[in-house]
């Protein structure tokens, strides 16, 4: 018995309960963080096993005449779905296989970068060049657009559906400008630089009209290799109108009356019609498990800054 504290009792039994409260959070703790690297273990596992068994879906297991197809789809973007390094890996596969007897690559993208789209133009006219048996048709689904119909302008024939959105030549640079905002907020910009146009378009700096006059002769420029490139590709089936390179786009029924496209044809039929393979085996690169985990989780973005100021063909 304590005199000088009459509740020594409750004291003890409040700081007993509390200590056994703080280790059951503690194990709690423990076992959640047991918990999930189990997990993740397992699907580690199960990740490297569906790699191993969808390795070989395609490319030499395949007997026979056959269509190969490649798809694009998605933004045309370095280190994404339809990245010129994974597309060509496609094509050069494709093309390669003893068995391909045509090559189609299947199209349903608003475009993207010209860069990535020119370097896939340029390897299909050399795999053309390399294999000149084997025919290559671009099939349009939803969407072929801007840097997606630079692309489908290297092939032998465009089959579209009548509905499907053909077009789109031209070139865009996307900007913001907030220095109305900052100065409500009363934040002063403070740059530094070496080289008078190293801040160039900067959106935190006042506009510099030098500079937006360089942008858009650049953009110019490059509209015009889209141009050229249209021209070469279609020769003599374009029918040029006057907004035919405005950026406008139109529809399949609409996009082959003007030459930009040839035909109504689905995958199935150019296969079955115009290839004569009735048999479809897909070589598109495929992307590993790990690469799709690292996008759905957001590092990819990474790859993403810095390019405000890029050119776009979409």
């Amino acid at each position: 018995m304590n005199e000088t504290n009459p509740n020594w009792e409750r004291e003890v039994l409040e700081k007993l309960v509390l200590t056994t409260l703080k280790e059951q959070r503690k194990s709690r703790n423990w076992g959640i963080f047991f918990k999930f690297v189990g997990f993740a273990y397992l699907f580690l596992v199960l990740g490297l096993l569906v790699a191993w068994i969808g390795g070989g879906d395609d490319e030499g297991a395949h007997k026979g005449p056959h269509t190969a197809v490649v798809e694009l789809h998605g933004v045309v973007a370095g280190g994404g779905e339809a990245s010129a390094e994974r597309v060509i890996e496609g094509l050069r596969n494709a093309f390669k296989d003893k068995n391909t007897k045509g090559v189609v690559i299947r199209i349903n993208s608003p475009g993207g970068s010209p860069v990535q789209s020119g370097q896939i133009n340029d390897e299909i006219k050399r795999l053309r060049k390399q294999h000149p048996n084997i025919p290559l048709y671009a099939v349009v689904e939803d969407i072929c657009a801007s840097g997606a119909y630079y692309v489908a302008v290297a092939a032998d024939r465009i089959y579209v559906d009548k509905a499907s959105l053909v077009g789109s030549i031209g070139v865009i640079m996307d900007r913001f400008g907030f220095t109305g905002t900052m100065e409500k907020l009363g934040v002063e910009r403070r740059v530094l630089t070496a080289g008078s146009n190293k801040a160039f378009l900067d959106p935190f700096s006042p506009e510099n009209p030098a500079q937006v006059d360089y942008a858009k002769a650049m953009l110019g420029e490059i509209h015009e290799q889209f141009i050229k490139t249209v021209r070469d590709g279609r020769g003599k089936r374009l029918k040029e109108t006057p907004d035919m390179f405005s950026g406008l786009v139109w529809s399949g029924e609409r996009a082959i009356e003007i030459g930009l496209a040839d035909a109504i044809g689905s995958t199935d039929q150019v296969a079955r019609e115009v290839i004569h393979a009735d048999q479809i085996v897909n070589f598109t690169a495929k992307e590993h498990w790990s690469e799709r985990f690292a996008r759905s989780v957001g590092t990819s973005m990474a790859s993403r800054v810095g390019t405000l100021f890029e050119p776009t063909l979409r």
